[in-house]
């Protein structure tokens, strides 16, 4: 009983802290949300008009091809609206677990990415983000090359993901801002026809 009542609770917080749903379409003017079966389109048909070109040698190609699959899951565009831009900015790498001896038993990697996006040569948005990940030193040093070659691919996906993320925000914030002006034009409409 008491998982329902807490089940009930955290819904209630959700609904009163002002949440909204990414991908979910409001289909009234006022001012509630629900799911009706649709989806909001402008944001994924928004990022599936991305082309992504990536500066950098392994690192840029991984988050590349995360991104190709998050947001153009149907290939590229044949006329790209946007230009995404990603360069790898720094990778820091330091020694931990030293054992007495001074030497490291794991390494721990910092990512950091600089990327912006074009539409029609002017920049819309820009940002960066981060990923720490680490490894272990091994005896055998193939292992040793495979466990980072390992972290440096869940650190691409980390980084795409976040990115994803943020354009599908920036994309959701444009997409309110039509939708917004849309009802102030029909609440104006409805009061000049009082």
């Amino acid at each position: 009983m008491r998982k329902y009542i807490a089940l009930f609770v955290l819904g209630l917080m959700t609904v009163s802290c002002g949440f909204r749903p990414l991908y979910v379409q409001k289909t009234s003017t006022e001012d509630k949300w629900y799911f009706d079966g649709d989806f909001d389109n402008y944001v994924t048909d928004q990022m599936a008009q991305i082309k992504i070109v990536a500066h950098g040698e392994r690192l840029g190609q991984l988050i590349k091809n995360d991104l190709l699959d998050l947001l153009t899951p149907r290939g590229v565009p044949e006329k790209p609206k946007y230009y995404l831009y990603i360069t790898p900015a720094g990778i820091n790498e330091y020694d931990q677990a030293l054992r007495r001896d001074i030497t490291a038993t794991r390494k721990r990697i910092d990512y950091r990415v600089d990327y912006y996006m074009l539409e029609d040569s002017e920049k819309i948005m820009s940002g960066n983000t981060v990923s720490y990940v680490s490894y272990d030193i091994l005896d055998n040093p193939y292992s040793t090359v495979m466990s980072r070659k390992k972290v440096e691919t869940d650190a691409a996906k980390m980084m795409a993901n976040d990115i994803a993320l943020r354009l599908g925000a920036f994309f959701h914030a444009k997409a309110n801002e039509f939708e917004d002006a849309e009802q102030r034009d029909i609440k104006a409409k409805q009061q000049k026809a009082k």
